[in-house]
């Protein structure tokens, strides 16, 4: 039997069936619903001949070269199946829930499996995320000078329970320009963002998500919009942390890191750092001074915190002094300061993320 099904009835299914995307590997590559496998019916380079064989000959001529090239892998494709989903209950799409996945759900229900056919595919997907971006949630946005341990503390509040979205880890980097810390491998833009709504679906609006200050861009990776609109008028708890706490937790952080890597990322950003200061950071990397490297850079994104906390409504903005050292205690400190806000508070900031939203969109 094979079922048309909107997205969201998979999405919110609990017992959802494997998900199977027949597009092609580049197009996976490029961005696909996560948890979803990829079982291509045809490779890259069939797709562009098939394509190429549309525009230049029709519909008819392109379809009867699609079975040309699929004909002896229909086995193939169901003992895939069979090995992925071997309750034989599968859902399959394409990228607007057309031929490729037509194909695919037919040919699989011809064995007996259950299937179940995305409607508009990926493309309805795509449209599902910008739904997510554009919701109103109950922000709190944890603000900080670099090495202030935003990081940290939102990951020891998120085992703790709380609520949060880790944006770094989702980009797969840390925001600076030494941010993929010499390993890190950013996604692709559509894969940052599909990954991004899929935690946003599970969040409570009712309660508060924390998420760290950051610019829009995060290395190559582009908070949405709407998303990044509601960050901007949120509420904002400034971490004030003593400036050699920050220094040392910065020089344990990137003291391991290759110098080599380092001394680039370093000259990359000499503009902004200004010449004297490039060289002289860049002799405190090759002579081990990681210390007084920092010291240097630091200048830089201090100034460059300080600028954009000054574009923010100061009536959001809460500083509170913690340790930087103890995440335990910050965190106490963090939530005890937070149950001392006034109701008053949370309806400020979710009617100014309200508002966020309606400016961004007509913009």
């Amino acid at each position: 039997m094979i079922r048309s099904i909107p997205i969201e009835d998979w999405i919110q299914q609990p017992d959802a069936p494997l998900l199977v995307d027949v597009r092609t590997p580049a197009e996976f590559a490029q961005g696909h619903v996560p948890g979803a496998v990829n079982v291509p019916i045809f490779s890259n380079e069939e797709r562009v001949q098939v394509g190429t064989t549309y525009k230049q000959a029709g519909r008819e001529p392109a379809i009867l070269l699609g079975f040309d090239l699929v004909g002896p892998k229909w086995s193939g494709f169901i003992r895939q199946c069979l090995a992925l989903a071997p309750d034989k209950r599968i859902a399959v799409h394409c990228w607007r829930g057309g031929m490729r996945s037509g194909a695919m759900a037919w040919a699989l229900n011809m064995y007996g499996f259950e299937v179940c056919q995305v409607r508009g595919g990926y493309k309805a997907f795509r449209g599902w995320c910008r739904y997510q971006f554009e919701r109103v949630y109950n922000l709190v946005v944890l603000g900080g000078m670099t090495g202030s341990g935003k990081t940290r503390l939102l990951r020891h509040m998120a085992r703790e329970g709380d609520q949060v979205i880790d944006l770094e880890a989702l980009a797969r980097h840390q925001g600076s320009a030494y941010g993929s810390m010499n390993r890190m491998v950013q996604p692709s833009q559509e894969q940052f963002e599909n990954n991004l709504a899929w935690q946003l679906k599970d969040i409570n609006p009712d309660q508060r998500l924390w998420l760290e200050d950051e610019s829009q861009k995060i290395g190559r990776c582009i908070i949405p919009l709407p998303l990044w609109g509601r960050m901007r008028t949120a509420t904002l708890v400034d971490l004030q942390v003593p400036p050699e706490q920050r220094v040392a937790a910065l020089a344990a952080e990137y003291g391991v890191l290759d110098a080599g890597f380092l001394a680039e990322r370093t000259q990359q950003i000499h503009k902004r750092l200004g010449p004297e200061q490039t060289k002289h950071a860049i002799a405190a990397i090759q002579e081990g001074r990681i210390a007084d490297f920092i010291r240097i850079v630091l200048v830089y994104y201090d100034k460059t915190y300080h600028r954009g906390l000054g574009t923010r409504d100061k009536a959001a903005v809460f500083p509170l002094a913690i340790t930087g050292s103890d995440t335990e205690a910050d965190s106490i400190t963090l939530h005890d300061f937070i149950q001392s806000w006034p109701a008053r508070t949370k309806k400020q900031g979710l009617k100014q993320q309200s508002k966020a939203s309606t400016d961004y969109q007509d913009h």
